[in-house]
């Protein structure tokens, strides 16, 4: 039996790449009927063979209550109006990561009487704050959404009816809504995901020719700066240049903070250079503690417990265990590889009253804590 969902199918997903074949897969498992649409034939059938839906074959007709663009940006805006003059009745939403660009071209659109203002009224912007490094339909998660942000981008001539079945597909995805303007969406993804891919992009350029005895000695440090960076850069290209005035005003401000780091090094023993310094860095720490924490709530600060374990399988499960049996609960957990050893460090992030415990308990257990 199918749980309990809000979004009445047909639904027709545009676009089975990893956002569009993960929400396939997501509400196909609540039992909504899904049909999918793709350029690539290819990639239509593997988002098939996953289960997140029917192909809709070649000049096969549906009539869908909603249809869902999963396209790149770059053809977003034309993928859209097609959907609204093709579908007369049916809701037509985009999860595309930029939203101001993709409602100024259907608005043009209107201008040019292509579209007509009823027609737009039956379109919303929506943006899934998830996503992973790899892409395509064989790396889609049904539970890709579950507690993200879903973002939706009402604009002014919405009507409630697309409103309310922008937020149902999110609520029956598992995700946290967030209602925001076009405008202010971009504003808000330029700082939090356009900038970091831009920042670790250009941090792992720097390696592209470092020597092979500098990379030995990498940590998780440079494995986390740099994590992001192995996204799909045809995608990244399309959504950067969509996004560029919001992204080019944070990367002012870079600029501003480079040419002063740079001006402090080139004289460090100068007068006030180590203190310009602390402050550059306070200013990180300061940065730092206003991201949100564990399920949204207030920054908290954690104990890190950390163990050696040894390579070998099992182990981190027991470590797992073991941790349960305390009846600690795990608030982060990371593990970092020692160099030239099989070990590795596993670090437990705990809440700052239970750390004391949790170390005297593995260790009565033999586990190697790290005092």
């Amino acid at each position: 039996m199918s749980a309990a969902h809000h979004v009445t199918g047909p639904v027709l997903v545009i676009g089975t790449g990893l956002l569009g074949a993960s929400l396939g897969l997501g509400l196909s498992r609540l039992g909504v009927e899904v049909w999918l649409s793709d350029p690539s034939p290819t990639a239509a059938r593997v988002a098939q063979d996953i289960g997140a839906g029917t192909v809709l074959q070649q000049g096969e007709e549906t009539v869908p209550r909603l249809v869902v663009v999963a396209a790149p940006p770059d053809v977003t805006a034309d993928v859209v109006a097609d959907a609204l003059t093709h579908y007369d009745d049916a809701i037509v939403l985009d999860i595309a990561s930029v939203k101001g660009s993709i409602l100024r071209q259907l608005r043009l659109r209107c201008d040019r009487g292509e579209l007509s203002e009823q027609q737009l009224s039956r379109y919303v912007g929506a943006h899934p704050m998830a996503g992973r490094e790899k892409s395509g339909p064989a790396a889609a998660r049904g539970e890709l959404f579950t507690a993200m942000p879903w973002v939706v981008c009402a604009h002014a001539t919405s009507s409630a009816r697309a409103v309310r079945a922008a937020t149902d597909v999110g609520i029956d995805l598992g995700a946290t809504i967030v209602r925001l303007s076009a405008e202010e969406h971009d504003a808000a993804v330029a700082l939090v995901s356009h900038f970091p891919q831009v920042a670790s992009s250009l941090l792992a350029s720097r390696l592209m020719n470092a020597p092979g005895h500098a990379l030995a000695l990498a940590g998780n440090g440079l494995r986390d700066t740099t994590r992001i960076a192995a996204s799909d850069p045809k995608l990244w290209i399309q959504i950067l240049s969509h996004n560029s005035g919001e992204l080019v005003k944070i990367l002012y401000g870079l600029r501003e903070d480079l040419n002063r780091l740079i001006g402090t090094l080139e004289d460090p023993h100068a007068e006030g250079a180590l203190l310009d310094l602390a402050e550059l860095m306070s200013e990180g720490n300061a940065g730092h503690a206003r991201i949100p924490g564990k399920h949204g709530a207030p920054p908290q600060a954690f104990s890190v417990v950390t163990v050696i374990v040894d390579d070998r399988p099992g182990q981190i499960a027991e470590l797992l265990t073991a941790v349960g049996s305390a009846g600690v609960n795990i608030e982060d957990l990371r593990m970092e590889h020692s160099s030239g050893h099989d070990v590795g460090m596993v670090e437990i992030s705990v809440l700052p009253g239970r750390s004391a415990e949790l170390m005297e308990f593995l260790t009565e257990r033999e586990w190697k804590v790290v005092q």
